[in-house]
């Protein structure tokens, strides 16, 4: 039960990141034996399936590394990723009854949601300083705690929870701190905008 725990909070976790690589990844891994999807989710290792998660990964590769497009991406996603991370738990979990299920769904989805919204604001906050270079790194973090997150998923699935666990009281803190940042720079921008609106001030 512990293990079946790690995963689902693991893969929900990771949707929340990226789901696209998440997808294809828990597929491959199922594929080449390396891991036991629990319930349904054994029909990620279909071909269609991983052709299709791989090919949205390389759009999504491309597009979280460009200022600006990243958080566009992101927006987009703000449903997709937590709708996902709650389908997959509820697919993973078809053994265990119609209520367990959709339990399942509502927690890991809420986990893909903080994973997503943590990730999000940090990209905004990455953006107020425009440059390539910080998003790339970034993105090829947040790519590779996938990976790491999905490895210990196939081999130690209980410690990819607790992983999961300690993000979740960390993201809270995270999360109070962005929001108290992005709106000092809402507000900056703001008033720049009015002072530069009156009559002879910036933009007169």
């Amino acid at each position: 039960m512990l293990s079946e725990a790690g995963i689902l909070a693991g893969g929900a976790w990771a949707s929340g990141v990226n789901l696209y690589l998440t997808v294809a990844g828990l597929g491959i891994a199922e594929r080449a034996g390396l891991m036991d999807l629990p319930g349904r989710l054994d029909v990620l290792s279909h071909p269609l399936v991983i052709t299709a998660a791989l090919v949205l990964f390389a759009i999504e590769f491309l597009a979280d590394k460009i200022p600006y497009v990243d958080s566009a991406w992101d927006s987009f996603h703000t449903f997709i990723r937590p709708a996902g991370g709650a389908v997959m738990a509820y697919m993973a979990s078809s053994g265990a009854g119609a209520e367990v299920q959709v339990a399942a769904a509502l927690v890991c989805g809420t986990i893909a949601l903080d994973a997503h919204l943590t990730k999000a604001s940090a990209r905004v906050a990455i953006n107020t300083s425009p440059e390539p270079l910080s998003n790339i790194a970034a993105s090829a973090a947040e790519d590779a705690s996938v990976v790491v997150l999905l490895w210990l998923m196939a081999r130690h699935p209980v410690i990819a929870g607790i992983l999961v666990l300690s993000f979740l009281v960390f993201s809270i803190w995270f999360l109070k701190v962005m929001f108290r940042f992005l709106k000092k720079v809402l507000t900056f921008f703001s008033r720049g905008n009015k002072e530069g609106g009156r009559p002879g001030g910036v933009g007169s």
